[in-house]
């Protein structure tokens, strides 16, 4: 058998290793993205918990508030011009502490369905970046099969590339 015919599984594994290097930037182009995203999410998360923050201090300053004109009310028994203004205050105050309760159970489930969000992303990115490091793998080990003439160690590479053929798949659909 010549040479040339001896070593055509090298064509095979020039072949292979480009598309396992495709695959590969575009796991890690999707990994990328996804860890971005992550970051965006992760802050906007944090954005909404301080935001509930300070509704939640708003709201304890009109509870406070409400407590303080309640005690007043109870020293203006004889003021009928006072008792009036105290107790539209309280109503008032009534009505802010419902409100900001209301806008911080929103604000509440926001941020947690922004950590919903960030954890299915979390989920995307992983399995993208462990794609890149098998595929990477499979690259190397095909490309040193070539180099050391070793059809074995090709075939590992190409092992390696299905599992990162597999998890690069997943990042996409998210199966397991």
């Amino acid at each position: 058998m010549s040479e040339s015919g001896k070593e055509k599984w090298i064509m095979g594994v020039a072949l292979t290793t480009t598309v396992l290097a495709v695959c590969t930037a575009i796991s890690s182009l999707k990994a990328s993205g996804y860890s971005t995203k992550v970051q965006i999410y992760t802050t906007m998360e944090a954005n909404r918990w301080a935001y509930y923050q300070s509704k939640s201090i708003k709201e304890y300053s009109f509870k406070l508030h409400k407590d303080l004109f309640g005690v007043e009310l109870k020293r203006e028994a004889g003021n009928p011009e006072v008792r009036n203004y105290i107790e539209e205050k309280i109503r008032q105050y009534d009505s802010e502490i419902e409100r900001y309760g209301k806008e911080r159970d929103e604000i509440k489930e926001d941020a947690e369905k922004l950590i919903q969000e960030t954890e299915i992303l979390k989920r995307h990115n992983a399995s993208f970046a462990l794609a890149v490091m098998l595929l990477q793998i499979a690259i190397l080990m095909s490309s040193i099969g070539a180099l050391i003439k070793q059809k074995a160690m090709w075939f590992a590479g190409l092992a390696f590339g299905v599992f990162g053929l597999t998890y690069m798949a997943n990042g996409f659909f998210l199966w397991f």
